[in-house]
């Protein structure tokens, strides 16, 4: 009699194999998933931190370009108004307005009265006090006004938004009209915004007004010098568009003072030549 065969079964040591290639496929697609969503993300994030950023810069709380840390992707466009170009387009735009007002002020300009320079938000104009103002003042000085209408004339010829600046030194001032530098710095910047719509025909959409008081030094307060290049009035002609929410006809003049704790950073001014630093309460 034939013994029967016996037939072992062969037992594989290499089922997990199977088991881990479903794994390895299932985590490759995890996180293939994960880096959509968060590129996804990562554009909305951008759009929310162009607008922000556009946002405060009207207000000058913050500027940007490396200024601040986590940079601003600029190449993603807020609702399609920026185009490729455009910024370089605005740039050169605001260097020839420069070069208009350099000539229109050249006299202020030689005698220290105004400073021009470019910066990130714009093209500023700063008038010094003691070209414009009385100390402790915000009423504009008679003999500047032909100087001011100059700068007036160029801000109609040109579409740009506009923020008016008011800053002071660190002497502090209490007075029956202004208990502190908040209330000089405020109404100075106000007093220009109402020179501009009523007597020069700027549109009240297209401005701006800011307080900062000491906040904001663009020099050394410690010495005389620099505090007379501290009181100022900053005329900035802005590189983007004001927010929608001015653009209606329903649109009140935004000319209140800004008294946010956030501090942006000062801008250079060219600390060389003076003008004699004013006398009395100084603004």
């Amino acid at each position: 009699m034939k013994r029967q065969r016996r037939w072992n079964d062969h037992i594989s040591h290499d089922r997990w194999l199977v088991s881990y290639a479903d794994f390895v496929t299932l985590l490759f697609a995890f996180f293939v998933v994960m880096y959509a969503s968060a590129q996804m993300d990562q554009r909305k994030a951008g759009r929310l931190s162009v607008a922000i950023e556009s946002a405060f810069q009207q207000l000058g709380i913050f500027q940007t370009d490396g200024h601040k840390p986590g940079k601003i992707p600029h190449q993603i466009p807020l609702s399609g108004n920026r185009t490729p170009g455009g910024d370089q387009t605005v740039k050169q735009d605001l260097t020839a307005i420069q070069g208009e007002l350099e000539n229109a002020l050249a006299g202020e300009i030689k005698r220290n009265e105004v400073a021009l320079h470019l910066e990130p938000d714009g093209l500023v104009i700063s008038l010094r006090e003691a070209g414009f103002f009385d100390s402790g003042s915000a009423s504009m000085k008679v003999q500047a006004e032909d100087a001011f209408r100059r700068v007036a004339q160029i801000l109609q010829e040109h579409p740009y938004g506009v923020r008016i600046e008011g800053h002071t030194d660190t002497v502090p001032i209490h007075t029956l009209q202004f208990a502190s530098n908040w209330e000089l710095s405020t109404a100075r910047a106000t007093e220009l915004v109402k020179i501009l719509i009523e007597q020069h025909g700027i549109g009240a959409e297209r401005l701006s007004a800011a307080g900062y008081a000491e906040f904001h030094p663009v020099a050394s307060n410690s010495t005389a010098k620099g505090r007379q290049l501290n009181r100022r009035v900053d005329v900035v002609i802005l590189t983007v568009p004001l927010p929608n929410r001015l653009a209606g006809p329903e649109s009140a003049v935004p000319a209140v003072g800004e008294t946010s704790p956030a501090k942006p950073p000062a801008r250079d001014v060219p600390e060389s030549g003076t003008t004699p630093s004013s006398g009395g309460k100084i603004g």
